[in-house]
């Protein structure tokens, strides 16, 4: 019989992972274009965040929400055709027919 002690794993062997992350790759996504130069050009912004790890995709995101949303709000400042009036503002009076004589 053997005296000696069964080998034990230290802290520091049982915490580290048996094999490294791996680097960040293309997702590859398509996107198609929207006829919209400014919002093509927000939406190949995404294709940045392919090459960076999870937590640089973050920055890239909000950047491409800032950039949409400000395009949306530019619509609705842009001077354009005015709205046409509601059809409730075009109707005649109704007659009245409780009061006949």
């Amino acid at each position: 019989m053997s005296d000696a002690a069964p080998e034990t794993q230290t802290l520091e062997e049982a915490v580290e992972p048996e094999h490294e992350p791996a680097a960040p790759a293309p997702l590859n996504v398509s996107r198609t274009p929207t006829g919209n130069a400014e919002v093509d050009a927000h939406l190949e912004r995404l294709g940045d965040a392919d090459h960076l790890a999870t937590d640089g995709h973050v920055e890239v995101y909000e950047d491409v929400h800032r950039g949409l949303r400000d395009a949306l709000t530019a619509l609705d400042a842009r001077p354009g055709t005015p709205a046409p009036p509601s059809s409730y503002e075009q109707r005649a009076p109704s007659p009245s027919y409780g009061n006949r004589s």
